[in-house]
């Protein structure tokens, strides 16, 4: 979900100055009564093997994306006249592609997260004829429970080739997060940069719980690898220079302009000039912006495709991005963006959160990431495991949802969306537990977690 951006923006128009930088952000503040929420779910397709499904070929996401725009009004997109299809737009939403042809529903802004749930649902409503005629099922899970890395063609996206060659010249485990790994994110506004500040710090401090909460990915190469969450081992080592948990943006007097200079601090991977790649690796934006590259000077589209190859475990743009799930699976699909909604858009439960994080170190913060990914709510923080902190996290957001009073047509509030959530935290269990309770028993091992793992409408 993306704040629109003011008519009189031009994206073409050269940076002059520092100041020009802080366009994405000031330009996407709105009044509260105007905030909305916007997911973002992706998901692994596979045939009855486990294998994934790829881009090309009359059973790939790529005839998928075709048949969507010919038979349920989506506008297709491609980055040249004459490129491949890559992702569709419709009112608000798009269906694009990762690199692994993972699939994924970025959501139109909505207002609270009934409207979350019935989007999801009508979007695989939409391709469900095509994954029955093709023998595919779709997996909400964060890691890829079965392919290896070289069962993958990459997805013929202009960026994906570039980040392909250089991320691995930055973390071992990029190629996987690229390929292998699936996520649910939630966006939602600020009304200032003040706003802005407070959500962002608030979500950082809270995203190892996040994780721990959310993992859902306890399966490598067809069987349990030992650990809750494959995916939040793969983000420790992918990019250090454009991940993490910011620890610059934990300061009290943290700014648009400390994000800014986080942001040129790191390499580029492209832009763009007439339609077509123009690879910078290697060169940070700040250097660009003073000495230019190759006869190009930076250009407002530039600096916001830059901002948007961030991937901090919580990104600022133009919106508040949380990003540090594992997708779900159908029961638990809206759960992610309706804690966080109940989080951040009601004052009472942002105060909360403040104060139950307040005298939290970024240290003792990031050391939970080494953690979580084996050891799920298991993990320790100070005197204790992370379930009472999950407890506490999600009464604050019941609370929060309870005051928006926003009601589904059987009478219920958005706390529906989390009890299910809340029912696994009480046993001190994550998703992955629950995917893993009985399976030593399978007779068939790869059907078994299809089986657990498959989504429905």
């Amino acid at each position: 979900m993306a704040a629109a951006v003011s008519n009189d923006i031009d994206l073409d128009t050269p940076i002059a100055s520092f100041e020009d930088l802080f366009f994405p952000f000031r330009e996407a503040e709105k009044p509260r009564e105007e905030f909305r929420v916007g997911a973002e779910m992706e998901k692994f397709g596979v045939f009855a093997d486990g294998s994934p499904i790829p881009y090309d070929g009359a059973h790939g996401v790529g005839e998928i994306l075709r048949e969507l725009a010919d038979e349920a009004g989506w506008t297709p997109y491609r980055e040249s006249d004459d490129g491949p299809l890559i992702a569709l737009t419709k009112g608000g939403a798009s269906v694009t592609l990762e690199p692994g042809s993972q699939l994924e529903l970025s959501g139109a802004p909505l207002v609270h997260s009934h409207q979350i749930c019935a989007e999801f649902h009508a979007h695989f409503v939409e391709i469900t004829p095509f994954s029955q005629r093709n023998g595919i099922t779709w997996l909400g899970l964060g890691f890829h429970p079965f392919a290896r890395r070289d069962q993958f063609t990459m997805v013929p996206k202009q960026r994906y080739a570039i980040m392909r060659e250089y991320l691995p010249t930055r973390g071992n485990l990029a190629l996987d997060m690229m390929l292998r790994t699936s996520t649910v994110q939630a966006n939602f506004d600020y009304e200032s940069e003040a706003d802005a500040m407070r959500k962002l710090r608030v979500a950082l401090k809270l995203s190892p719980l996040t994780t721990a909460l959310f993992a859902n990915s306890p399966f490598y190469e067809g069987k349990p690898f030992g650990g809750k969450s494959y995916r939040a081992k793969v983000w420790l080592d992918v990019d250090p220079d454009r991940s993490g948990l910011l620890p610059s943006m934990w300061a009290a007097d943290a700014s648009y302009e400390t994000y800014i200079r986080w942001v040129l601090s790191a390499p580029m991977f492209m832009i763009k000039r007439d339609g077509k790649p123009v690879k910078n690796t290697g060169q940070t934006f700040e250097s660009f912006l003073k000495d230019g590259f190759e006869g190009h000077r930076p250009t407002r589209s530039d600096w916001q495709t830059h901002v948007n190859t961030m991937f901090p475990e919580v990104r600022l743009k133009r919106t508040i991005e949380i990003r540090g799930a594992d997708a779900q699976g159908s029961p638990m699909a809206c759960a992610l963006p309706a804690l966080w909604t109940g989080l951040l858009y009601d004052d009472e439960a942002l105060s909360k959160i403040e104060a139950l994080t307040e005298d939290w170190t970024f240290d003792e913060v990031s050391g939970t990431r080494e953690q979580i990914w084996q050891k799920g709510l298991g993990a320790t923080f100070r005197d204790g495991t992370l379930v009472p902190l999950a407890e506490a996290l999600l009464d604050i957001a019941k609370g929060g949802l309870e005051r928006r009073h926003f009601l589904a047509p059987s009478g219920k509030d958005e706390r529906k969306h989390l009890w299910r959530l809340e029912k696994l935290v009480s046993r001190g269990m994550t998703p992955a537990d629950q995917l893993l309770e009985g399976l030593e028993n399978a007779d068939d091992l790869t059907q078994a977690i299809i089986e657990r793992t498959k989504l429905e409408s």
